[in-house]
């Protein structure tokens, strides 16, 4: 941690709270309205725990709209969303929610004729769901995930510790991708991504002679956390970060990552300290040896004191009293 010059966060539940809530439903659909559609994708979601699939389901149990099964089985992307077929009295039909990614490059789902307008005008500060069915596009969940508030200033903060550089990743659009990053002040982002595309950068960095730590909170972020020379875990991820990562951030704050990097930075200090005085004091002792000044002896004596004072000040805090308390 002391070493790092890059630092990774993942957006979802890293730079934000994790705690999604439906703001609007966009139709697509001429024969659905929004409420209908946010059945149908409650329909889908409510058998992942994902906090964005908690959101959906809890914005149609607000509204009372309660659903019965309208698919066959589900089957889970990882990192891309949900397939399905629906099923109702005009056939079955298959529904897709997910990323952009997944609906509209991997499926080559199309927005409606005539909607595209209403699509490029989509509020870019949302994270956005994006339900077909049959091909077409038939809602945009617009999905408004706070920021914490202590974000941009700790990416402040981090900067002034020594990061060279700070990257945000995160499997949104790009223009959502790039007003979070705009918001928090990032050297750098990358939209859209994949786990295997966070892990693939981790490597890239070290391989070019970067120290990379990663900071995550879910699945997705596993192989990253992983690859990285560090991988930090928010404490309310998931249980597979949490055990893959070096370091647990117990508080709920992103200030614990500005802390940590002082301790770590402060160790390495007291470590290279107490090393230049153990060769310096030592190569002193010897030298009055062989010149007679000082009895084998009396340098015995000198050595063993010195160590023993060296323990004891290695065991004060790293950090000042007012400093940990601020922290």
């Amino acid at each position: 941690m002391a070493k790092a010059d890059t630092i990774v966060f993942d957006k979802t539940g890293t730079l934000t709270k994790a705690q999604p809530t439906v703001a609007e439903v966009v139709s697509f659909s001429e024969t659905k309205n929004p409420d209908e559609l946010l059945r149908i994708a409650a329909c889908l979601e409510e058998h992942f725990p994902h906090s964005m699939a908690k959101a959906v389901v809890d914005a149609a149990k607000k509204k009372h709209l309660v659903h019965e099964e309208l698919h066959s089985k589900v089957e889970y992307i990882v990192a891309h969303g949900i397939s399905t077929t629906l099923e109702d009295e005009m056939g079955d039909k298959k529904a897709i929610i997910g990323s952009a990614h997944f609906v509209f490059e991997d499926e080559k789902c199309t927005v409606p004729e005539g909607r595209q307008e209403v699509f490029d005008a989509l509020a870019p500060e949302y994270s956005h769901l994006y339900l077909a069915i049959d091909g077409e596009l038939a809602a945009v969940i617009c999905i408004q995930d706070p920021l914490r508030e202590e974000a941009a200033s700790v990416i402040r903060q981090l900067k002034e510790a020594g990061f060279k550089r700070i990257v945000m990743m995160t499997g949104d659009s790009e223009r959502t991708a790039a007003a979070i990053a705009k918001r928090v002040g990032v050297d750098d982002y990358f939209s859209e991504v994949l786990p295997e595309d966070k892990a693939r950068f981790v490597e890239e960095e070290k391989a070019k002679g970067h120290k990379v730590i990663m900071i995550g909170d879910g699945i997705n972020d596993s192989p990253a956390l992983s690859a990285a020379d560090a991988g930090i875990a928010v404490s309310e991820g998931a249980e597979i970060a949490r055990e893959i990562a070096d370091i647990t951030i117990k508080k709920d704050s992103l200030d614990e990552v500005v802390l940590l990097r002082h301790l770590s930075m402060d160790l390495m200090k007291r470590v290279h300290g107490n090393y230049r005085f153990v060769i310096s004091f030592n190569l002193g002792l010897i030298l009055l040896g062989v010149a007679g000044i000082i009895t084998p002896s009396m340098s015995a004596l000198l050595h063993n004191s010195s160590t023993l004072a060296i323990s004891l000040k290695s065991m004060t805090n790293l950090l000042p009293e007012e400093e940990r308390e601020e922290a």
